[in-house]
C-alpha cells in the first residue's frame, strides 16, 4: 500500500475555491492570468468580472446558493469568468461538453437540476429545441469574441441574456460575499456509467483544493510562481484541465493560454509561437500531430519545463517523439472525474515511461482481486484509491455510489494495474468495457442504447478496437432484422441515425453485420469475444 501523510499537504491554506480566487487575484494583481484569442486578462480583471457576474446572479435572477448552473463553453475566458462568478454566488458548477447532442443535454440538465446555463451563442438553435424539457430558467449566451468585440447573436426565439450585458449590469449591482465550507459542493462533474447514462460526481471545494495541492507537491520543482505560462489545449469542461488551469496554475500566478479549438493544429502552433510557454498538457494524438508539423519543430522550446499527459495511456512512441522534438520529457499521470482527478503522477525529475508514476501525497492506493482482497506484489488487481480528492459520491445515485465505494472509503476505479518493485503503478487494462477515443471515454452501453432504438436492429454490441490515430475506435457488431438491403447503404443509415443522438467521438467508426452475437450460457453478450476477433 502506497501512502503519504495528509499532513504534508497545505490543505488548510484556503477555506474554499472562492478564498483562493480572491486571495490569488489580490496577490498577483496586474499580471496576466489568462490569454485567449489575442486578448490578455489580468488577475484583477478576472476577479472584477467574476464579481460582476456573481452580482448579476445574486440580484437579477431567482438563483440561490446550492442551485446548479451548467457551463457549456469551449476554452475561452468567458468560461473562467462564469465559473468563478458562479462559485462566488454560491452556485454548483455543471461543466457541460459543447459537442453534446440534444439527448445528452436533456439527460445532464435534468439529472443535475440545472436552473441556469452559460452557453456558446452558436449552440442556441440546438438549445431552443430542448430547454422546455429541462429545469433551465436562465440562459446566458456568448460568442468567443465578445470580450474583444461584442458580436450579434442569432435569433432563435429563445429568451436569453447576453454575457456582456450580464457584466455591464453586474457592475452596477451590490455583491454579497459568499464563503462556503471545504465540504460544500463546488461541481457536478459528469462521467459515463455502466447503465449508459452519465452520472454526476460530487466534487467539493476541499476535493479540488486538495488535488491542486497534491499535484503542486509532485511538480513543484518546475513551477516558478508568477512567471509560468501554461498552454491549455485540453477542454476545461473536463476536470483534468479545470484543475490544472483554473485551480493549480491560477493559484501559482501562472498565465493559462486558452486554446478554443485544438483540432486546428496550425492555429495552435501559431498561438504557441507567440508565448514563451513553460508548461503543456496533452495526450498521444495531440503530441504526435504536433510533432509531425515542421512549423512546430521550428518553435523555441527553451522555456518548456513540464509536459503532462493524461486521459489515455501514453505510448512510448509518442513520448520519445515529443522528447526528440522538444527536449522535454512527458510526465504521465492517472486519474478520473471521481478523484478531482489526479491519483498518481510521475515527477518531472524522476519518471518511468509506461507507468502512471506514484500516488500523490495523501493518497492511499491498493490493488484488489475480485473478492476485494489486496493482491500480492507484482500481481494485477483493480486499482482503488482513498484520499482527500475522492468525491462524496454520485449525485442522487446512491446505488452507483455503493457500487464503486468500499466500506472503508476506497474508490474502485475499475482499472486493472500492477505495482512494480520501484513503487510505480502501471495500468495494464482499462475498465472492462470502456473505450478511450483520443482521450474521451466512450461507454458501450450508451452507444448500444442508441443503436438498439433503430427499427432495423435486433441486437448489438459495441467494443473498442485499436486505431492508429485515436488509440481506440468504436466498433458496432449488429444483427439486423432485415438484411436484404445494401450493407454499405445500411451502414450509412445507421451512422446518420447515431449522429443525431451521440457526440462525434462516440459514433461507431466500424460496423460489422453478423447473423448472431456470441453469448454466455445465461444469454449475456460476450464482448470480449467480439473484441478479440480479427
Amino acid at each position: 500500500m502506497a501512502y503519504d501523510q495528509e499532513s504534508q499537504l497545505e490543505l488548510g491554506k484556503y477555506s474554499s475555491l472562492i478564498d483562493l480566487i480572491e486571495r490569488t487575484s489580490q496577490r498577483f494583481g496586474d499580471k496576466t492570468a489568462y490569454a485567449c484569442l489575442g486578448k490578455s486578462s489580468s488577475f484583477n480583471e478576472i476577479e472584477r468580472d467574476s464579481r460582476y457576474f456573481a452580482a448579476y446572479l445574486q440580484n437579477n435572477t431567482n438563483l440561490k446558493p446550492g442551485d446548479r448552473i451548467a457551463i457549456q463553453l469551449p476554452n475561452i475566458t468567458q468560461f473562467v469568468i462564469a465559473a468563478y462568478g458562479a462559485l462566488r454566488a454560491g452556485l454548483i458548477l455543471v461543466n457541460t461538453n459543447p459537442l453534446y447532442t440534444e439527448r445528452e443535454l436533456i439527460h445532464q440538465f435534468n439529472d443535475s437540476g440545472a436552473k441556469a446555463l452559460v452557453v456558446l451563442s452558436d449552440l442556441l438553435p440546438t438549445l431552443a429545441k430542448v430547454v422546455a424539457t429541462t429545469p433551465i430558467e436562465l440562459v446566458i449566451s456568448t460568442h468567443p469574441l465578445d470580450l474583444i468585440d461584442p458580436q450579434v447573436q442569432p435569433k432563435t426565439g429563445l429568451k436569453n441574456v447576453e454575457f456582456c450585458h450580464v457584466l455591464k449590469q453586474g457592475a452596477e449591482l451590490p455583491f454579497t460575499r459568499f464563503m462556503p465550507a471545504l465540504g460544500d459542493l463546488a461541481a457536478l462533474q459528469y462521467t459515463g456509467g455502466t447503465t449508459g447514462l452519465s452520472k454526476g460526481a460530487m466534487l467539493t471545494h476541499g476535493n479540488m483544493l486538495a488535488n491542486a495541492a497534491q499535484v503542486k507537491s509532485r511538480i513543484g520543482s518546475v513551477i516558478t510562481e508568477g512567471e509560468d505560462t501554461f498552454v491549455a489545449p485540453l477542454p476545461i469542461y473536463h476536470i483534468y484541465a479545470f484543475m490544472v488551469n483554473l485551480v493549480l496554475y491560477f493559484e501559482c500566478g501562472g498565465c493559462s493560454v486558452l486554446i478554443p479549438n485544438p483540432r486546428d493544429i496550425n492555429g495552435l502552433i501559431k498561438t504557441l509561437a507567440k508565448y514563451p510557454f513553460t508548461g503543456f498538457a496533452g495526450l498521444n494524438t495531440l503530441f504526435v500531430a504536433l510533432c509531425h508539423q515542421p512549423e512546430f519543430k521550428a518553435l523555441d522550446f527553451s522555456h518548456l519545463k513540464i509536459t503532462i499527459s493524461g486521459g489515455t495511456a501514453l505510448t512510448a512512441a509518442a513520448a520519445n517523439l515529443w522528447q526528440q522534438t522538444t527536449g522535454n520529457t512527458i510526465s504521465e499521470g492517472y486519474g478520473l472525474s471521481e478523484t478531482s482527478p489526479v491519483i498518481s503522477l510521475n515527477a518531472p525529475e524522476y519518471q518511468k515511461i509506461g507507468t502512471i508514476g506514484k500516488p500523490v501525497l495523501g493518497t492511499e492506493v491498493k490493488l484488489l482481486d475480485e473478492n476485494g482482497n489486496e493482491v500480492a506484489q507484482g500481481e494485477a488487481g483493480e486499482l482503488a484509491a482513498r484520499g482527500p480528492q475522492v468525491m462524496l459520491g454520485y449525485w442522487n445515485n446512491p446505488q452507483e455510489t455503493a457500487n464503486v465505494m468500499t466500506a472503508d472509503g476506497f474508490f474502485k476505479t475499475g482499472d486493472i494495474a500492477i505495482l512494480n518493485e520501484e513503487g510505480f503503478h502501471q495500468i495494464v487494462d482499462r475498465k472492462k468495457d470502456m473505450i478511450i477515443v483520443s482521450g474521451f471515454n466512450v461507454y458501450p452501453n450508451e452507444v448500444e442504447n442508441v443503436l438498439a432504438s433503430h427499427p432495423n436492429i435486433i441486437e448489438c454490441a459495441v467494443v473498442g478496437v485499436k486505431d492508429e490515430h485515436s488509440g481506440e475506435a468504436v466498433k458496432a457488431c449488429i444483427v439486423l432484422k432485415d438484411d436484404s438491403q445494401d450493407p454499405d447503404l445500411m451502414k450509412t443509415t445507421i451512422i446518420n441515425f447515431c449522429r443525431e443522438q451521440l457526440t462525434a467521438y462516440k459514433l461507431p467508426k466500424l460496423i460489422e453485420f453478423m447473423p448472431q452475437l456470441p453469448k454466455s450460457t445465461v444469454g449475456k453478450i460476450l464482448r470480449r469475444e467480439l473484441k478479440n476477433q480479427p
